[in-house]
């Protein structure tokens, strides 16, 4: 007959006396059998970490849907994105966003189809709010997040003026760059899946 003490300090005295009465099988069985509330109490804490700020959450979350939801106020225009560019972008992308070497911003509009296609802003991208919203996180390489809202503004109108989209003094702002029309805008196929993309629902936790 077994005492209280045979199970004295569980969970661990418990699989220990099961080990003895039952064998492996028997503290595979208690073991996968224990409470969760006991296997959670088991998981190491470390102490360390913190919630992040809502100031830390802005400066993070600044990812810009195709309508343009959360453009900060700014504007900017290709003649004045010009100076950002050839400071910031050109060493990379070359002087007119031609060169390849750390993939072309210029050029490839009606290559998509054929053997070599040239997937660039212009002949590519959906939405010019992507292009808006990828710089602003991401560039430049060596300093990301450094551009004012205005250098970004200017430095996207400069890429799409480029790319014969735009006209050098069109003014882009919040209210602008969602207005403008991709060449490729039609060129994506909508994804199906009830999970992903403009179809998804958001699940309230």
């Amino acid at each position: 007959m077994s005492t209280s003490s045979d199970v004295a300090g569980a969970p661990g005295g418990l699989l220990q006396y099961v080990r003895r009465r039952l064998g492996l099988a028997g503290l595979l069985l208690a073991a996968v059998s224990l409470p969760v509330s006991v296997a959670h109490a088991q998981l190491p804490t470390y102490d360390v970490g913190r919630a992040p700020t809502a100031g830390e959450i802005e400066a993070w979350d600044l990812t810009i849907p195709p309508d343009g939801e959360g453009l900060p106020p700014g504007s900017g225009t290709a003649a004045l994105g010009k100076q950002v560019y050839e400071e910031r972008c050109a060493a990379c992308h070359g002087d007119k966003g031609e060169d390849r070497k750390y993939n072309a911003l210029v050029g490839g509009q009606g290559t998509l189809a054929t053997d070599k296609p040239l997937m660039t802003v212009g002949s590519f991208w959906q939405y010019a709010t992507t292009l808006w919203s990828y710089t602003r996180r991401s560039h430049p390489i060596d300093e990301p997040g450094s551009l004012s809202a205005d250098q970004v503004y200017a430095v996207t109108a400069y890429v799409l003026y480029l790319n014969t989209i735009i006209g050098e003094h069109d003014v882009l702002d919040a209210s602008t760059l969602p207005q403008i029309r991709m060449p490729n805008r039609d060129g994506y196929v909508p994804d199906p899946r009830p999970d992903v993309g403009w179809t998804s629902k958001v699940v309230v936790r």
